[in-house]
């Protein structure tokens, strides 16, 4: 397999989990809310996930502050997963699919303990949502 069938399944694997999300009922407004530009934002998460898996040089930014202000339960990194995993195995290799999941899974506990820090008395996140 070429480098560009491998990023082209990337791009396809962003393109599915979107086609799978946008309808959801947990994620769909999240996204609805906070992507205003459909194919620029799927060409910039296919980078993410090229240099995540990959190392290319293509992204240089940093997900976790484009994520921080986003209007979403805890519950939604679990659907996320789902999604993605769903994706995934639709579009990659194995062994790509693997390290995506692999990567995805470290992401979303990395996020989680950044954008829900504490807990209430009833051990639930006590992050007040944005509006």
């Amino acid at each position: 397999m070429t480098e560009p069938d491998r990023e082209d399944r990337l791009y396809r694997l962003v393109e599915r989990f979107y086609e799978k999300g946008r309808p959801d009922p947990m994620l769909g407004p999240i996204f609805q809310s906070a992507i205003h530009d459909w194919p620029g934002h799927i060409r910039i998460v296919a980078d993410f996930w090229s240099h995540a898996l990959f190392g290319t040089e293509r992204y240089r930014g940093h997900p976790f502050p484009a994520h921080m202000n986003l209007a979403f339960p805890p519950e939604a990194f679990d659907r996320w997963l789902e999604l993605f995993a769903e994706a995934a195995a639709e579009t990659l290799l194995p062994m790509e699919a693997e390290m995506a999941m692999s990567r995805a899974n470290h992401m979303t506990k990395s996020f989680k303990v950044g954008l829900f820090p504490y807990t209430g008395p009833d051990g639930r996140p006590s992050r007040t949502l944005p509006r």
